[in-house]
């Protein structure tokens, strides 16, 4: 216990956060239910979707005074007048689905609200009056985020995710309504005093009472800025490394005991300890810094992701919390001007060094089309699904007869230790790489050529176009010759090319009308990051638990203090839906606070095949301290061990799924084993069943077989999805978006020509 507070495995486990906000106030409760203003716009295309053809309007039927109290009545009073004007369909839904609400909100939830069942019509007729309210500023074309928060929200929700999302959405708001119902201003003044979040720096006094020095080295990728960051680290008496991946720490983590250097590796699932000292180096996650410790140099590598709205908090709280005199940020220009200004207000010195590319890098003219023969060794194909990349390696090696090596986020990190060093080894027949996004954030591939399949991802809730600092941080890995092995070897790092001879990476896609979206990425100006995410600490959100009833569900706390807390302009609060999902499917187990924030951060997709019965079993051991026996939680599918390939009655990615979902299981095991090191003991046996495991996904990767059909198909749904999602937004009114997220390709960017003249034919 007493390394993993010293390691920072068990610091505050901070909830990062969504953009959920009612606004309420005495006037708008005394609007008249039914009371609308008057419709100026013919319907949009988002409430077109669910609207068809346009009813003929009835006429309202008056309003009684029964009809006023009585929920159930208002919710059928005026449907159909409703359904009319810009936003009318969108709005009947809105009421359908709080109906649906009503019915399913458990006495629980109304006790700990702090009302009664016939307090509950009251207040839902009042909520009604703040949807009413909402919807009317937005027929008045009143539709953003600050001034108009709760329509924002719901249409928000519905577009990412649809109709589940936008009950989800209802219910949340509908209960943070109620809550706030039952504290006098007073008390509200005081809890917004508790939630003064406007200066995170101060919550570590131990680092404040440093003089530091901040180095923000930028600049594209294959710059050199992370070699000169980890020389630094090497030249020190004791360093910590923090990146992304843990593919990355591993990296490092290689490289400093190459080089007879003493190092730990920290991550959510694995610590190593060197025997022989208490002195070393630290290799980790960016979640897993060790706060309480001091060094000589920190190294904090993609600092960008600090306006990630989900792993953002990490990378913020890493930057203002870690103990170290000298803290070198590594990651993109457009970071330069808030750390400059976040430098300022803690006092600490801020240098920036800047470097330009070592090698050229290069967008090409021509897509290779479905041509594999155009394949050269070296290359990577990029692509975004676990469907994509299996057809794709099967079907390049059908094409060429060479062998493809494969790395996406959900192999086991061991397995894609095994695939990089198998591409990266010249001396093999593994001449191309299939890999998601992962190579974006820095794991050091020997690529020559980057391609493309697609410019859509699904980024967990929907399809959508890349962003360009996506497409220029997966692009710019191409030419990049160097890798952990090459430095261990030569004494040299991944990130300096080779001077001897100069190098070009290309960039290109598969198809031809996915290059205008590189082309236009590779020439855009990005605007700079204006602000950082952070989460509250878990010591404030268990002091603010107080001032609710035992067994308010975490997720009403989460909620009250994002729409209370207050941040100065350089920071944003978000609290993960995801989060709040794990939280609600664990509600009624007798956790305590701290331990329920602890499971919010477990490493799991809930959605994901007998994702929430392990999460439950395994919650449910804590807070009942029992025994935690691997063999003893039948939830855990170890059964699955058993099932082989070839016998097997289902499809091969039904055998995968059920594979990674007892890879899934075991990884949160030995996640809690290191928190929980009492309860959960069986982490030796844990590990050694995740290597059987392991050694099963690759023999299934080998066996998956795909057409070129389903290549095509795959690539075209994708790219359809995302052109919606992008036409969605821009009518949500999303206006911050600017140049983040790509044009459709639908959109005219004059003469072709022009971008195609300047583009190398051939790499």
């Amino acid at each position: 216990m007493s390394f993993l507070l010293r390691a920072g495995a068990l610091r505050a486990p901070i909830v990062p956060v969504t953009r959920r906000t009612i606004s309420t106030s005495p006037r708008l409760s005394r609007v008249p239910h039914g009371a609308t203003a008057k419709r100026k716009h013919g319907p949009n295309k988002v409430d077109a979707k669910m609207a068809g053809e346009k009813k003929p309007e009835p006429p309202l039927k008056p309003v009684t005074k029964t009809d006023e109290r009585n929920d159930k009545k208002r919710m059928r009073f005026g449907m159909d007048k409703k359904s009319s004007g810009r936003h009318g369909m969108f709005r009947s839904t809105v009421l359908m689905k709080f109906q649906d609400v009503m019915k399913n909100t458990s006495k629980s939830a109304v006790s700990a609200a702090g009302v009664g069942e016939d307090e509950l019509h009251q207040q839902a007729s009042m909520f009604m009056n703040v949807l009413d309210s909402a919807f009317d500023m937005a027929e008045q074309n009143i539709t953003d985020r600050v001034k108009n928060p709760l329509f924002w929200n719901l249409r928000d929700a519905f577009i990412l995710k649809d109709i589940k999302g936008l009950t989800n959405e209802i219910q949340y708001s509908f209960q943070s309504f109620l809550i706030r119902q039952r504290f006098s201003k007073g008390l509200e003044e005081s809890h917004k005093r508790l939630l003064d979040f406007r200066f995170p720096y101060e919550w570590f006094p131990a680092t404040r009472a440093m003089q530091r020095t901040i180095h923000v080295h930028v600049g594209p990728t294959n710059s050199g800025k992370t070699y000169r960051a980890l020389k630094a680290l090497e030249n020190s008496k004791r360093g910590v490394y923090a990146g992304p991946l843990r593919l990355l720490a591993n990296e490092v983590y290689q490289r400093l005991t190459a080089k007879g250097l003493p190092c730990a590796l920290l991550t959510g699932e694995e610590v190593r300890l060197p025997e022989d000292t208490d002195t070393y180096f630290t290799s980790c996650t960016v979640e897993m810094v060790p706060f309480n410790d001091r060094f000589d140099v920190a190294v904090i590598d993609e600092i960008q992701m600090l306006a990630d709205p989900d792993r953002g908090n990490a990378w913020t709280t890493a930057l203002l919390g870690v103990q170290a005199k000298e803290v070198h940020l590594c990651g993109e220009e457009r970071t330069v001007s808030l750390i400059q200004s976040i430098c300022a207000g803690i006092g600490d010195k801020c240098i920036v060094h800047r470097y330009d590319r070592l090698s050229p890098l290069e967008p090409m003219n021509d897509a290779l089309d479905g041509d594999y023969s155009r394949l050269e060794k070296g290359d990577a194909i990029v692509a975004f699904s676990r469907l994509n990349l299996h057809a794709l390696k099967r079907t390049i090696e059908k094409k060429t007869g060479r062998r493809c090596a494969i790395i996406y986020g959900s192999l086991p990190p061991e397995v894609r230790v095994q695939q990089a060093a198998l591409f990266n080894d010249p001396n093999n027949d593994y001449d191309f790489i299939v890999a998601s996004d992962a190579i974006g954030m820095g794991l050091n591939l020997e690529i020559r050529r980057v391609i493309l399949e697609a410019v859509a991802k699904f980024d967990g809730s929907h399809n959508r176009m890349l962003t360009y600092p996506e497409l220029k941080q997966i692009g710019g890995r191409a030419g990049r010759y160097r890798t952990v092995r090459n430095a261990a070897e030569a004494g040299t790092n991944a990130d300096v090319a080779v001077e001897e001879e100069t190098k070009v990476g290309y960039v290109t896609t598969m198809d031809t009308q996915d290059l205008r979206s590189v082309h236009r990425a590779f020439g855009a100006k990005v605007d700079d990051i204006e602000a950082a995410y952070i989460s509250p600490p878990a010591a404030a959100i268990e002091r603010f638990s107080t001032y609710f009833p035992k067994g308010t569900p975490l997720s009403f706390i989460l909620m009250r203090i994002r729409e209370l807390a207050s941040v100065s302009k350089q920071y944003r609060i978000h609290i993960s839906p995801d989060k709040l999902e794990i939280a609600d499917h664990i509600q009624d187990i007798p956790l305590t606070i701290y331990d329920r924030l602890l499971f919010t951060n477990l490493p799991i997709n809930a959605r994901a095949q007998n994702a929430v019965p392990v999460l439950r079993a395994l919650a449910r051991i804590v807070a009942n301290s029992e025994d935690g026996g691997l063999l003893k939680i039948k939830e855990i599918p170890l059964e699955n061990l058993e099932i082989d390939f070839k016998t097997f009655q289902g499809t091969s990615m039904e055998y995968l799924h059920r594979l990674e979902s007892l890879h899934a299981a075991i990884n949160q095991y030995i996640w809690l084993s290191y928190r929980f090191s009492g309860l959960f003991r069986d982490q030796k046996l844990a590990f050694h069943v995740r290597s059987l495991v392991e050694e099963k996904l690759i023999d299934t990767l080998e066996r998956l077989d795909f057409t070129e059909s389903d290549l095509k198909g795959f690539r075209s749904r994708s790219r359809m999805e995302a052109r919606k999602t992008t036409t969605s937004r821009e009518e949500l009114g999303e206006t911050d978006l600017k140049n983040l997220e790509q044009e459709s390709d639908d959109t005219p960017i004059g003469d072709e020509l022009d971008w195609k003249a300047a583009a190398p034919t051939s790499g």
